[in-house]
C-alpha cells in the first residue's frame, strides 16, 4: 500500500543521490532532480510543488525505519513537540515493517495497529519516503547534518545460525525467509520452498513464529485464501504435499516459548491432529516451581496435557494433517539426501533438563540420537 504522504521535504539541499532515490520512490523514475543537485519535485492530485523555500520551524526529526518502533517514536515526538516535523525513511517502498511482513496473514486483528500508524503518517508534520537505503542513498553523517535528531529504528535482518553441519543445504530456510515469503516481502518474492518432495516438514523451535509457520503449512488453502497472504505463496501452498509438521524443542512442554493463545488457535484447526507424548508431560519439582511463578507457562502446559488427552479423538481428524510436538530434542545435524544436494532429514539428540531451583533449566545432551526424515 503506497501511502499518499507526499509533503515537502526539508528545504535544505538534499544530496543528489538521495533526491534521486526519493524521486524513484514517488514516481518510479529518476526525474525531478535539478542540475544543482537537490530540489525534489513532489506530485499530488492537487498540486506540483518544489521542495524548497522557507526553512521549517521547530525540531526536525528523521526516523530511519517505518516499523512499529519508528511509528511509535514518530507519534510520541509529534505529541510531545507541537512544532516538530518528522520524516520517516525506509528502504522498502511501503511502510509498517514487521506489522506488514512479520504478522501472519491469518491474524488481521494484530494488523489493526496500522490504522494508528496511518493517522500518524497523514499528519501535516509527518512525511514518509520509501526506497531510501541508509548507507547507499544517504549516509548517517549526511542525515545528522540535515536534522536535529536522527533515530535509527530499523530492526535486525540477519538470521541466527544453528552452527550445525548441513545448515546450508537446499531446502533449509530461516524462519525470517519463510515468513517474508508468505507475507509478500520483496526480498523473498522469488523464494521457492520445496513443498512437493515430502509430506513432512521439520520446524526447529516451538515459539509463536514456529507456530505461525506450521499453521500456514497446515491450514487449508480455502481458509488462507480469505486472508491477505501473498498470492505467489497461496499458489504454491495449493500444490503442497505437506501433511505433517514436526515442531522440535530442546526443552519440555513447561518451557515451550509459545503463548497459550497461539497454541489454542493451532489446536483448533479443523482436521488437524496435535500429538504430544504423555511421557514428555512428566514434571519435575523444578518444572512445578516454574509453573508456580509463571501463569503463562502453566497455561501452555495445561494445553499440551489437553492435546495428549485428545489424541484418540476422531473429531481431530486423525490421518488428515498432523502436528507432533517433539520435546527434549536438540538438532545436531541437517542430513543430506543421497546425492548430497538437498536436505533429507534432521539428526536429533535427546536431552535432559538440568538447573538449580530458582534458575532457568537448560537442556543437556544425553548422547542418544534419532533421525527424522523430511523434504
Amino acid at each position: 500500500m503506497a501511502m499518499a504522504m507526499v509533503r515537502t521535504w526539508r528545504p535544505r539541499a538534499l544530496p543528489e543521490r538521495m533526491a534521486s532515490a526519493l524521486a524513484t520512490s514517488l514516481f518510479g523514475c529518476r526525474n525531478g532532480v535539478n542540475s544543482a543537485g537537490g530540489e525534489l519535485l513532489f506530485w499530488s492530485l492537487r498540486s506540483l510543488s518544489i521542495a524548497a523555500g522557507q526553512q521549517r520551524d521547530g525540531l526536525q526529526v528523521c526516523i530511519v525505519g517505518s516499523g512499529p518502533a519508528g511509528f511509535y517514536t514518530a507519534e510520541k515526538v509529534l505529541k510531545r513537540f507541537e512544532r516538530a516535523n518528522v520524516d520517516i525513511l525506509d528502504r522498502l517502498p511501503t511502510p509498517f515493517g514487521l506489522v506488514r511482513s512479520g504478522v501472519a496473514p491469518d491474524h488481521p486483528e494484530t494488523k489493526v495497529v496500522i490504522n494508528q500508524f496511518s493517522r500518524v503518517a497523514v499528519s501535516d508534520r509527518c512525511s514518509y519516503f520509501g526506497n531510501v537505503k541508509l548507507g547507499t542513498d544517504i549516509s548517517l553523517e549526511e542525515l545528522r547534518k540535515l536534522y536535529d535528531v536522527v533515530v535509527l529504528a530499523y530492526g535486525a535482518e540477519s538470521d541466527r545460525r544453528l552452527g550445525v553441519p548441513g545448515e546450508d543445504l537446499v531446502g533449509v530456510h530461516a524462519a525470517r525467509e519463510f515468513v517474508w515469503w508468505y507475507n509478500g516481502h520483496p526480498d523473498q518474492a522469488n523464494l521457492q520452498p520445496d513443498l512437493q518432495s515430502s509430506d513432512t516438514a521439520v520446524i526447529l523451535g516451538q515459539g509463536n513464529v514456529a507456530l505461525d509457520c506450521a499453521r500456514i503449512l497446515l491450514r487449508s488453502t480455502e481458509e488462507l485464501a480469505t486472508t491477505d497472504i501473498a498470492e505467489h505463496a497461496l499458489v504454491q501452498l495449493r500444490e503442497s504435499r505437506i501433511r505433517r509438521v514436526l515442531l522440535v524443542g530442546r526443552r519440555g512442554p513447561v518451557q515451550a516459548a509459545c503463548t497459550a493463545k497461539e497454541l489454542r488457535e493451532i489446536m483448533g484447526i479443523k482436521g488437524l491432529s496435535v500429538n504430544v507424548h504423555t511421557s514428555d508431560l512428566v514434571t519435575s519439582p523444578a518444572d512445578l516451581e516454574e509453573m508456580k511463578v509463571s501463569r503463562s507457562h502453566k497455561r501452555v502446559y495445561e494445553l499440551f496435557v489437553k492435546a495428549a488427552g485428545l489424541k484418540s479423538s476422531t473429531s481431530h481428524g486423525i490421518g488428515d494433517r498432523e502436528l507432533p510436538f517433539l520435546f527434549f530434542k536438540n538438532p545436531v545435524e541437517i542430513l543430506p539426501s543421497s546425492d548430497g544436494a538437498r536436505v533429507a532429514g534432521v539428526k536429533l539428540e535427546k536431552t535432559v533438563l538440568q538447573g538449580e531451583k530458582g534458575n532457568p533449566q537448560r537442556a543437556v545432551g544425553t548422547g542418544e540420537f534419532e533421525d527424522v526424515s523430511c523434504g
